[in-house]
């Protein structure tokens, strides 16, 4: 995007937004995302942070997106704070918030575009401070480890200030990232090699998280965003955000979550990892109802679709009941230790049919460990035999293994294993359910960050560098593994069911980080 072009656009998105916190400060630093502003405008953890900095006396941030119109090669242009229109390269820290592994490649467009080594072994005193933090430290931050100087953990919402303070204190860089490696649940390179400190968790006295811009120009156009609790007391095995990671989940009482929202919020999104586990959903829902207000939650278990929530759901605005199956069959929901059975989605189709609501959307996943084709028979029969009672979607994601998790460092299915099995249960379902499914060739590159380290964070750059095509992350993941590792990459998976041989791109593991 052209300097000028950008300029005109941030020109045109900022007054329409509304709640942004002006302010200015001796000590002003960057607050990064590296996605488009449509994408991190609707990140609750992104806004919580940046409220949090522009509550602390003395300091201030502005907030800068990768450009909209990135893609996944070089970008010409370096891109610009909202709030000063300025370069990354004037301000002493750029703090990012990476939400995912694929965003790794955004923070390396949006540093070379600068002109700011990527690298963090080739960067000096004379360069910004590059910190970094969000939903990607619950699980696997080692391959950030090849280009920031220090990564929080966990939940950030008062850490982040509390870094920002010894960094604004620091006399010099090296003093910076001793005092930063002293402190609880700060990850410094430099000093930790690849020992990761525990992930954080705020005091329940923050809770709960808020979003004080609201704004058309986001995948939540207008939205209000709150969160009604935080963590899950569920154990699914492939959730970084189950039980064992963050303690269960933390309830924010009903009243204190409808004190938050403004009476004039006519778009409201209910935010968090079991939205619909909150002891009063319903009674929320209904009263934001009884406002005027939309309500869309984040995420909806089967087994809490009841007839009463479901009423409150179309009253809401509900167009399509959105839900999880997860697994194929019960067969894998019971090694992704899933309370949701078959008899669940069931109720919720039937509730979503008396109650109006015209569609009814599953999200699953293909790939997981054990699953053989018979599973995939299974779900097209099931979803076929739903289809009779209300019109189905399915939204299908490759399996891939995240640290941190009971399911850490199972192998990748197969790019080949996972196109056939999307593939057979299309046509299962060819003209009874319309199936939609991310590509499993960059499913696997997401597998590869999760479970790698330095090695495969700087094939992200040398990927980035060739142009960020799929072919080009392969290349750069092979040269980047070790003799031991290039031993292992391919290897032949025979699927007797399928009658045909799969080849399995294997990635590198963690054995040298």
């Amino acid at each position: 995007m052209r300097r000028d072009a950008l300029r005109d656009l941030i020109r045109q998105r900022l007054p329409l937004e509304r709640g942004r916190l002006n302010k200015s400060a001796p000590y002003t630093i960057a607050l990064a995302y590296p996605s488009p502003y449509n994408v991190a405008m609707s990140s609750l953890g992104y806004l919580q942070i940046y409220k949090s900095i522009q509550a602390e006396p003395e300091m201030a941030c502005e907030r800068v997106f990768n450009h909209d119109d990135a893609g996944s090669g070089p970008i010409d242009e370096p891109p610009l704070s909202y709030e000063g229109m300025r370069a990354l390269d004037t301000f002493p820290v750029i703090a990012f918030s990476v939400a995912y592994e694929l965003e790794i490649a955004g923070l390396v467009q949006m540093l070379d575009a600068t002109g700011i080594p990527s690298v963090r072994e080739e960067r000096d005193a004379r360069h910004p401070f590059i910190l970094a933090g969000g939903p990607l430290t619950f699980s696997n931050p080692l391959p950030l480890a090849a280009f920031v100087d220090a990564v929080i953990l966990g939940e950030a919402d008062s850490l982040a200030v509390e870094v920002l303070r010894v960094l604004r204190a620091a006399s010099n860089r090296e003093d910076a990232l001793r005092r930063l490696a002293e402190m609880p649940h700060v990850f410094v390179p430099e000093h930790h090699g690849d020992v990761l400190p525990p992930v954080a968790q705020c005091d329940d006295s923050l809770l709960p998280a808020w979003a004080p811009i609201r704004t058309p120009d986001t995948e939540l156009s207008d939205m209000f965003l709150i969160e009604t609790e935080r963590g899950c007391s569920r154990g699914c095995s492939y959730c970084v955000m189950r039980r064992s990671t963050n303690g269960g989940m933390r309830v924010v009482p009903m009243a204190r979550v409808l004190e938050l929202i403004p009476m004039d919020a006519k778009r409201v999104g209910l935010v968090g990892a079991a939205v619909s586990d909150h002891p009063q959903i319903i009674e929320i829902v209904e009263t934001l109802v009884a406002r005027g207000a939309e309500v869309g939650l984040s995420s909806l278990r089967p087994d809490r679709l009841k007839d009463r929530f479901v009423a409150a759901l179309k009253s809401a605005g509900y167009k399509t009941l959105t839900t999880a199956l997860d697994g194929a069959s019960d067969r894998v929901r019971e090694i992704l230790d899933r309370r949701a059975r078959t008899t669940h989605v069931e109720h919720a189709a039937e509730m979503a049919r008396l109650h109006g609501i015209p569609r009814l959307k599953l999200y699953m996943m293909l790939g997981v460990p054990g699953e053989t084709d018979a599973d995939v028979d299974e779900c097209a029969a099931f979803v076929k035999g739903l289809s009779k009672t209300i019109p189905v979607a399915l939204t299908v994601a490759p399996f891939c293994a995240k640290r941190n998790t009971p399911l850490d460092g199972q192998p990748f299915a197969g790019i080949d294993v996972v196109n056939h099995r999307i593939a057979r249960l299309r046509a299962g379902l060819k003209g009874r359910a319309n199936v939609r499914a991310t590509s499993a060739r960059w499913a696997w590159v997401e597998y590869v960050l999760a479970q790698g380290g330095v090695p495969e964070g700087l094939a992200v750059r040398q990927a980035v560098h060739a142009g960020g095509r799929f072919a080009d992350y392969r290349k750069a993941f092979e040269a980047r593994a070790t003799k031991t590792k290039r031993q292992r990459l391919f290897i032949v998976n025979s699927e007797p069911s399928e009658g045909r041989r799969h080849t399995r791109w294997l990635e590198p593991s963690l054995e040298a980080t």
